[in-house]
Formats: structure tokens, C-alpha cells, sequence
């Protein structure tokens, strides 16, 4: 793999994640997930257009190359492989692994990665619930924002990453494989109730949060 800088890998990863979710590849779309300003952006989006990474249309949209989506598979893998192995093995708690393996990910030789690949055994997904195998989702799943009232949700992946949003997630009692049904929602809550009670969360956070839902997603158990 062709060697990128740190930064230009921060890049990558953030495109991909837009195009795993079907999110416009644009830049402004990559300065809101990075909360950096257009211009940053701009100038980054243009270094990479230049290293044949990605390639923008007419209406300034963006496309990976053959090469620039190698990489971004590559590192994105390696981020959500270092991730499972801090948790997995380390006993690291799932909410603050994001920035942790940031500061390894990037720099560990191919032996590290392998010797935490064969650590974590089968794994398929990072503690998040993205595949390891970027790319290549199972089920996409529907926000939980958009869940109605009475129907049973599984949580599958939580695309924020930020550990702030995370940390307030994990405190409310919700955690990747919750079952529930949505006892409420007003446009402002939405009310989880589970075998352990329920749980309240803001709009905002449930937009946030990936689910197999009864009314979304019919006919698929998660667990099929």
C-alpha cells in the first residue's frame, strides 16, 4: 500500500464512512464529520485529488479511485481491527476506544496488526458495530430516530464515534445487540423499553444510532 500521511488517512476513512452509509461524498459533508472548516477541508480534498486518491465531478462531488478505496478499506480495517483488540483484550471500554486506537493504528507495523488480528479470533466488527472488513456492511439497518412507537429495535451500530456522545450512550444503559420496543417518541425523545427498564434518548443521540427495526426492516431478524 502506497504510504499516506496521518491526515490523509483521517481523509480517507471519513469518506468512506460517508459512502457506508450513503451520504453524499462532498466536502462539506467531510467538514461536518470533521468539524473542520471549509477551507481545511478544501485544501486536503484537492491534495488528494492531486495524489489520484479521489476524483470530483463537474458538481464538485467526490469519487475514490481504484487505489484511493484500496487504502481507505486498508485503514479503515486496521482502525476497527486495533479498536476490537483494545477491547477485547485489554479490557478497554468500548466508548473511549476511538481516539485510543487512533494513536496506534496509524503506525503499528504489519506484524502488530496481524499478532491483534489472530487475537481477536473471528471477529467481524469494531465495538461501534462497523464491519472490520470496511466496506462491506451486512445490513444498514434505519436510525433509531425513525423507529415508531411499538416497534421492536435492535441496536447494530452507533455511527458517531465521538467518545463524548459515546460515554453518554453507555451511561443511559444502551450498548450494541439491545433489543427493545419504542414505548415513545414525540420528536424530541424517544423511550427504549427492555428487560431492564427503560431508557430515554434524545433525538439527537437516536439519530445517531443504527437499529434493525419490526417496520424498517421486515421479514429480517438480526438474528437470522
Amino acid at each position: 500500500m502506497r504510504h499516506v500521511t496521518p491526515a490523509e488517512q483521517e481523509y480517507l476513512e471519513t469518506l468512506l464512512r460517508l459512502r457506508e452509509t450513503d451520504q453524499p461524498l462532498t466536502a462539506a459533508n467531510v467538514s461536518r464529520s470533521l468539524g473542520l472548516s471549509a477551507p481545511t477541508v478544501h485544501e486536503m480534498v484537492k491534495r488528494l485529488e492531486a495524489a489520484k486518491l479521489i476524483v470530483r465531478d463537474p458538481q464538485k462531488r467526490i469519487s475514490f479511485t481504484d487505489e484511493g478505496l484500496e487504502i481507505a478499506r486498508e485503514v479503515t480495517s486496521r482502525h476497527r481491527l486495533v479498536e476490537r483488540f483494545l477491547v477485547d483484550v485489554l479490557g478497554i471500554p468500548w466508548y473511549a476506544v476511538h481516539e485510543e486506537a487512533e494513536t496506534i493504528d496509524r503506525y503499528a507495523s504489519p506484524d502488530v496488526i496481524a499478532g491483534m488480528r489472530e487475537q481477536i479470533s473471528s471477529a467481524k466488527t469494531c465495538p461501534h458495530g462497523h464491519p472490520i472488513a470496511a466496506g462491506n456492511r451486512m445490513m444498514c439497518g434505519v436510525r433509531l430516530a425513525d423507529a415508531p412507537v411499538g416497534s421492536q429495535i435492535t441496536i447494530l451500530r452507533f455511527e458517531d464515534e465521538d467518545p463524548e456522545l459515546l460515554r453518554g450512550l453507555h451511561d443511559a444503559g444502551v450498548r450494541l445487540g439491545l433489543s427493545a420496543t419504542v414505548a415513545d417518541s414525540d420528536g424530541e425523545r424517544i423511550v427504549l423499553r427492555h428487560v431492564e427498564g427503560d431508557t430515554e434518548i434524545d433525538a439527537a443521540r437516536a439519530d445517531t444510532i443504527a437499529v434493525w427495526s419490526s417496520a424498517g426492516n421486515p421479514g429480517f431478524s438480526p438474528a437470522a
